[in-house]
């Protein structure tokens, strides 16, 4: 019941504020002040006291009012913003091309040394002769042994005729022929044609070939007489003389026509 009090005194108090809000009377309006110039008057100013306000108004410097602010229209813009240009990447130099290398021909294989036929010797025997061939490196194209005595004195080319009268026709006939260092030689009742004398066996057979490949027929001598037999080697082979010589161990290096030489 108590609170059921209390509620209706609060509602009561509440019509009683809102009734007194709207019956209270309404304040009167404020009197407007006179102005001059901006400046208040008295509601009853005298002729002095308004001589002396515009007075001090003109003293005072005029203040110029700021300008209203004008309102401009804002027009949608047409103008179409401008694309910036891509920019051009630099383009860089062309690389040089190395020119292709210009191919190199092959080499030509070297050419073999020329073949050349050489006597190598003397050995006391055979077994010392084919030893030595063991030793020439490279091997020779060819090797032959052959064997003879030691050296005469001298060896000599003869062509033997029965009269002088037939030797001196041989020795006109071999001197149209293109050979000289001949003499006509009688000995007793044989005669003959001697076509040289030579200290070494080998240049004694040259003279005999070169003879016989003329057409004449011509024999060598030996003068005095020849030692025991010795052996030589007959090689053919690119090597120079002297190496053959040094590999083998000969005393002597001889060369030789390989054409005769084979022969």
């Amino acid at each position: 019941m108590l609170i059921r009090a209390l509620i209706l005194l609060l509602v009561v108090l509440n019509l009683g504020v809102a009734a007194w809000w709207l019956m209270a009377p309404s304040s009167p309006a404020p009197v407007p002040t006179a102005q001059v110039d901006g400046l208040p008057l008295l509601e009853t100013p005298t002729p002095q006291q308004l001589a002396q306000a515009r007075r001090a108004t003109a003293g005072r410097p005029a203040v110029e009012a700021p300008p209203s602010p004008q309102l401009v229209e804002a027009k949608p813009s047409t103008a179409v913003p401008a694309t910036p240009a891509p920019q051009a990447k630099p383009v860089a130099p062309p690389k040089p091309v190395a020119a292709p290398a210009p191919a190199l021909a092959p080499e030509p294989p070297p050419k073999p040394a020329p073949l050349a036929c050489t006597a190598l010797g003397p050995f006391d025997s055979e077994a010392e002769a084919r030893a030595a061939q063991g030793r020439l490196k490279p091997a020779p194209a060819s090797a032959r042994l052959r064997s003879q005595n030691q050296p005469a004195r001298a060896y000599s080319v003869m062509a033997p005729f029965a009269d002088r009268a037939a030797a001196e026709d041989m020795a006109r006939r071999i001197t149209a022929a293109g050979f000289d260092d001949l003499m006509v030689i009688s000995n007793g009742p044989s005669s003959g044609v001697a076509l040289g004398r030579y200290s070494t066996r080998e240049a004694a057979q040259r003279r005999q070939r070169d003879l016989e490949a003329a057409g004449f027929d011509a024999r060598m001598e030996a003068v005095g007489p020849e030692g025991p037999v010795q052996w030589w080697l007959d090689v053919r082979a690119s090597a120079p003389a002297t190496a053959l010589q040094g590999q083998a161990g000969a005393a002597r290096a001889v060369a030789q026509d390989c054409a005769r030489a084979s022969g």
